[in-house]
């Protein structure tokens, strides 16, 4: 009687509180992977670390989000209590970014040695720390998506208002770095530039965090399913699934269409296509807000499988004009990029948002 009371209530849409309290658990993610993503390259290489060791460490934290998703979704699987793992990851990203970007060599000051074997030492132990938060908040804010309503409209709905805040998230990382860097400051200031940026940019984020804990209930569906199935969604049983393969290529093939926008595009204007300094935040932000209106436009729809597989393929479409557009982009030819951006930004949404509701409606 208590499951079907549950299974009843949370069959119910959403109100829109409860979907923008959800939607914005992700902005200090999205904030920070931004940030991580476009400037990572920029700010390591204009201190003077070695470009070798650039890649290793861009490397290091891929491996350690690889595994520590494994990890934290077993563990959340097992264990529940989704706000509590959510609310760890929070600390160790928030810690571990601002410690990163803020230049503080913490092995140099506890042994009492500053060199730059320690100091990169440094720079790799916050980076596994900030991959692994990371992770733990991705997977525990995604997964709640299905405990906290059945209605599948309400789940796409949750999944859209994300991808909006995600748009907003990075609005805000390149609306604060267009004006830090499109200001007359001296050569030897660039280091202070993203310091300053790393540190309002996580304010920011923290702040939408509290939103979402204060406004999001833990899912008890968790709880009722343990009744029927002790074993829960064990990861045995998932790679037995056909469908989890299927899944997981759709959603990795999807973030790297949509990460390449993120990483690239900032060294792409400046290094290929000789743009302004500005251009490294102004591209970027016309992607992130042509992908906030569209997203707040998906919210509006009413879903069905046939539609969330044509808006997947129109948006893969999409790409594969953008990308083959910007392959062949003369330098002399370079405004075209700002349209570009346009049609980028909606694609990413158009894939993103589709591929994120297939994944939960197949659950």
């Amino acid at each position: 009687m208590t499951g079907s009371i549950v299974e009843n209530d949370e069959a119910k849409p959403l109100g829109r509180w409860s979907v923008l309290a959800y939607g914005v658990g992700h902005v200090l993610n999205d904030i920070t992977s931004t940030y991580w993503n476009t400037y990572l390259l920029l700010y390591l290489t204009s201190i003077g670390v070695p470009p070798k060791q650039v890649a290793a460490l861009a490397i290091t934290g891929q491996f350690t989000d690889a595994i520590m998703t494994i990890i934290a979704g077993e563990l959340i699987d097992r264990f529940g209590h989704f706000k509590i793992w959510h609310a760890v990851g929070t600390v160790l990203v928030s810690v571990a970014f601002s410690s990163f970007y803020w230049g503080v060599c913490v092995p140099c000051k506890i042994i009492g040695i500053d060199t730059p074997l320690m100091q990169m030492f440094g720079y790799y132990m916050f980076d596994i720390l900030f991959s692994g938060g990371w992770s733990c908040t991705q997977v525990s804010h995604m997964a709640m998506v299905n405990g906290i309503t059945l209605d599948q409209t309400s789940r796409v709905a949750c999944v859209s208002c994300r991808n909006a805040f995600t748009m907003v998230a990075s609005l805000i990382v390149y609306g604060v770095g267009f004006f830090i860097f499109n200001s007359s400051v001296k050569q030897v200031e660039i280091k202070e530039q993203y310091h300053l940026l790393a540190f309002i940019t996580v304010l920011i984020g923290c702040c939408f965090v509290i939103i979402f804990h204060l406004g999001t209930k833990e899912p008890r569906v968790k709880q009722v399913s343990h009744k029927t199935n002790p074993r829960g969604s064990s990861w045995k049983r998932w790679l037995k699934n056909g469908l989890y393969y299927r899944v997981a290529c759709i959603y990795m093939l999807t973030r790297v269409v949509t990460n390449i926008s993120q990483v690239f595009l900032a060294l792409y204007v400046i290094s290929d296509l000789h743009m302004s300094q500005s251009s490294k935040a102004l591209v970027p932000a016309i992607i992130y807000l042509c992908s906030f209106v569209t997203s707040v436009v998906l919210q509006e729809l009413e879903w069905s499988s046939n539609r969330l597989k044509a808006i997947f393929s129109v948006g893969g479409l999409l790409w594969l004009f953008s990308g083959a557009v910007v392959l062949s982009l003369p330098i002399n030819m370079n405004s075209l990029m700002y349209i570009l951006s346009v049609v980028i930004g909606i694609a990413n949404t158009f894939m993103m948002v589709s591929c994120s509701s297939i994944i939960m409606t197949s659950i």
